[in-house]
């Protein structure tokens, strides 16, 4: 296979499959391509659209429903963006969609992505996204890891495809102490079934969770929280509580909310998914008021010591959806950052209610972004611009921030 992983295919290891020719279509929501395959069309990792490769395909079910995937296993007609993909673990693993595209082509496909989603809307189609911010760091940006264990201490990732188990002497993706940590681990964890690990790229600070007891290696584990430090402020960060996986790219995320809001000092901002308080510490200089809401308790915590001694910032605990119906005034200025499904319409019909005079919708799914803002904008919303962030190189996934006024 020595050949095909030149032109950056995937050597699979394997001496008998069901290999087929496809030519590959379109990119699908999962970073795979489509090809049409028998009666129908399935997804197709480690491929590019236009190119003629042979694939196993691979036969399973899930949800009890069949389903058949395809594997690239060497390439015939290839992508001028093709590349050798860095990883030896690329394929086998399956964390990274899209090594073998050269990185700037990645920023392009993202850029469409978003594109490509609004566009479903006719309310949205005379919007044009902007150009992907790029990442400083395309490897060794991850600051969180989280580690299936096998029986006897072996740490790795479980392919989403084939569900084997790969393990893992080094992640290109992670911040290099977590792959020296995992040197440290490795085989020596058989007490768990899952190892998490954060990094505080700042701090030098760190997390590894559950608490393990190893006698051969002087490494502290089970830590309630680490901390990391982002535009200069230090954040406390529990466990459970979400914090973004790109230090370096959440700083040029926060700081472009914050150009967008245009805070003069005299607003009222609502921060409608808080998590352990970033945007609220860092926009409360600018802000006459912030009121936060999170329903982790975890985070509200972290949030509560990540805002001490800033006076005009207030948390209430809880789901935004409920929250809104004891709003009593009028926010001038809202950040939304919801979960990868989006605002609940609830959220939505507050913000028409409100009809706040600026709005950043921070998204991490094109898909429900592009959803939400047709909601918005059919409700006296206009959308001044979408740019795309990119947190997540060597992967599909593309952050976005979107920011709107009222007509």
């Amino acid at each position: 296979m020595k050949d095909n992983q030149e032109q950056g295919t995937i050597a699979l290891g394997e001496t008998e499959a069901e290999i087929v020719r496809l030519l590959l279509g379109e990119f699908g929501p999962l970073g795979d391509t489509f090809a049409k395959f028998e009666d129908g069309e399935i997804n197709v990792f480690g491929g590019i659209p236009g190119e003629e490769v042979t694939c196993r395909i691979l036969r399973y079910r899930r949800k009890r429903k069949p389903v058949i995937s395809g594997i690239v296993t060497s390439v015939l007609k290839s992508s001028p963006h093709r590349i050798a993909p860095p990883c030896p673990f690329f394929g086998p693993c399956s964390g990274c969609q899209w090594q073998h595209i050269e990185y700037n082509h990645q920023l392009n496909l993202k850029r469409e992505s978003v594109q490509s989603a609004i566009e479903q809307y006719d309310a949205l189609r005379s919007i044009c996204v902007s150009d992907t911010i790029p990442s400083d760091q395309q490897l060794g940006y991850r600051n969180h890891a989280r580690f299936t264990v096998r029986r006897e201490g072996s740490l790795g990732f479980v392919n989403r495809l084939t569900r084997r188990f790969v393990r893992i002497e080094e992640c290109m993706l992670m911040a290099s102490w977590i792959n020296e940590t995992v040197q440290q681990l490795q085989d020596k964890s058989g007490a768990t079934s899952q190892l998490s690990m954060r990094y505080g790229i700042n701090t030098g600070d760190f997390l590894i969770q559950p608490k393990l007891s190893i006698n051969e290696i002087n490494l502290e584990t089970g830590q309630p929280y680490y901390t990391e430090s982002l535009l200069g402020k230090t954040f406390q960060i529990a466990s459970p509580s979400f914090f973004q996986v790109n230090t370096n790219q959440a700083e040029k995320l926060i700081t472009l909310v914050k150009h967008n809001l245009a805070l003069t000092g005299k607003e009222v901002v609502v921060d409608a998914y808080a998590g352990v308080g970033t945007f609220a510490a860092l926009i409360a200089s600018d802000a006459a008021r912030v009121i936060a809401v999170e329903e982790s308790a975890a985070a509200v915590k972290d949030a509560t010591v990540n805002t001490s001694g800033i006076t005009n910032i207030e948390f209430a605990l809880g789901k935004i959806e409920d929250i809104v119906k004891e709003f009593t005034e009028k926010p001038d200025a809202a950040i939304l950052d919801p979960p990868r499904s989006g605002c609940q319409p609830q959220v939505l019909e507050a913000m028409a209610h409100w009809a706040p005079s600026r709005v950043c919708y921070v998204s991490c799914d094109p898909l429900s972004l592009a959803r939400d803002l047709d909601i918005l904008v059919r409700k006296n919303f206009v959308v001044k611009n979408i740019i795309p962030i990119d947190m997540f190189p060597q992967t599909h996934h593309v952050e976005c921030v979107a920011t709107l006024t009222t007509r």
